[in-house]
């Protein structure tokens, strides 16, 4: 699938020859990721293509004379849509090549040079680990060394994932982002400018009965026991709390956790507060998100709450969109997490109806909604291996990113996944983001 790679700032800068170029400033699931020009994106696909032949998605060719404002800002889409293309094929992503070119533009971008560090790894508990690596490691890399210093199964790190988490005073946490296999956690946490924010080791599936995968590793056991428990996000009766906290008493993990399956929300992502359009705009809600399905406890304007489930196998497509502009007095800022929104469509009483969520963390509920999906997908080609996934072929579509969801009736027809054409929202200054989208299942 698609990442969540936009380009909604360029700006231009004098050479060393007197003339001028083009930094692109490249955000990933919301965060400044690096900034680059033009030319060492096209240094970096002519190595690609080397590799990986004819397979790449198509890229802007250069301009020998001065580009309109029309010119530049095509330019800078179709730079942003080969940045999302050129993620769909999972080899690409890990190979050398790619990785390489990534870490090395990270560091520049920030100023970091290669050297050995120490970083501190919070466990779900709130506990730390320090890990000693060095600046430039991937995300793949520390959790090498996170799981041999934990005694975590080597063969189930894929269960598992690094994540910018902010933790506040009273113990509560927000959940920023999931980083990716090839971003170096040392940068983007030196990068982020979030207050409180720091690494951490949490599971990564939102489908919790793949925890039976894990149950045979101890370090594994205690990592979801210890996520589990760390926070109310799962919501017991009484009779199973009371339960719950007597096995936690004898230290029964796999118990506790046989038991937790059967609680509501358990394993599930829970969002910070936010607002929605429904049932009437303004509502606040909070989101819990897994297990096939977005659960929202929305609070009505006379403060009565209304509980509503979306079943994913009835959503459609969603889009995340930047509602605001980039500009401050220090240049752009390095988050996108303000004035953002994601709506999906879903289908209700036999027609297609749009949600609108508006919410910081609208980058992470499209992770967490693409997740879901591909364990979906997963589980359905585990359950039919003569199943075939049908994948859009790269470099065909003009759209970039709009996330599909929608299940024919057979569920070996997966060319349901269409792709639906949004609008871009324009702000001053050249710095605009239109509706991140996916498409490409």
């Amino acid at each position: 699938m698609k990442m969540h790679f936009c380009i909604p700032v360029s700006q231009q800068l004098p050479d060393a020859l007197g003339g001028r170029y083009t930094l692109y400033s490249v955000y990933l699931d919301g965060f400044l990721f690096c900034r680059v020009r033009y030319s060492q994106l096209h240094r970096w696909n002519e190595q690609l293509r080397r590799v990986f032949g004819n397979c790449l998605p198509p890229f802007p060719p250069k301009y020998y004379l001065a580009m309109t404002t029309a010119m530049a800002d095509e330019r800078r889409d179709q730079l942003e849509q080969y940045l999302q293309n050129v993620t769909v094929d999972p080899n690409m992503l890990r190979s050398d090549v790619f990785v390489d070119f990534l870490k090395r533009v990270q560091l520049d971008t920030f100023g970091i040079t290669t050297k050995k560090a120490s970083l501190d790894i919070f466990l779900p508990d709130g506990r730390s680990i320090q890990a000693e690596i060095l600046t430039s490691d991937t995300v793949e890399r520390v959790l090498e060394v996170v799981s041999h210093k934990i005694g975590l199964c080597r063969e189930l790190l894929g269960y598992f994932g690094l994540f910018l988490i902010r933790f506040y005073k009273e113990g509560k946490l927000s959940v920023m982002k999931k980083l990716a296999d090839f971003e170096l956690p040392y940068v983007s946490l030196r990068s982020s400018e979030v207050e409180n924010c720091k690494v951490g080791l949490r599971k990564w599936y939102m489908d919790p009965s793949l925890d039976s995968m894990l149950m045979d590793c101890r370090a594994a056991v205690k990592l979801i026991y210890m996520q589990d428990i760390e926070k109310e996000w799962a919501k017991p009766t009484q009779l199973q709390r009371q339960k719950l906290e007597a096995l936690q008493k004898e230290d029964n993990q796999t118990k506790f956790l046989e038991l937790s399956q059967e609680v509501q929300h358990y394993g599930y992502m829970q969002l910070d507060p936010c607002t929605c359009d429904y049932p009437e705009p303004g509502c606040g809600a909070i989101l819990s998100v897994g297990n096939n399905e977005i659960s929202c406890s929305i609070t009505l304007p006379d403060n009565q709450t209304q509980d509503i489930i979306f079943q994913m196998n009835r959503v459609k497509c969603w889009q995340v969109t930047f509602l605001g502009t980039l500009l401050d007095t220090d240049g752009p800022q390095r988050t996108l997490n303000q004035n953002l929104e994601l709506r999906f469509q879903y289908s209700e009483d036999s027609r297609w109806q749009w949600f609108v969520i508006y919410t910081k963390q609208a980058f992470l509920l499209s992770s967490c909604l693409k997740k879901m999906i591909s364990e979906k997908m997963v589980k359905q080609a585990a359950e039919n291996p003569e199943m075939q996934i049908e994948v859009p072929e790269q470099g065909k579509s003009k759209k970039y990113h709009i996330q599909q969801s929608q299940q024919s009736q057979s569920q070996k027809d997966y060319s349901s996944f269409r792709p639906r054409k949004s609008k871009i929202k324009i702000a001053e200054v050249d710095c605009v983001l239109g509706n991140i989208k996916e498409e490409g299942l």
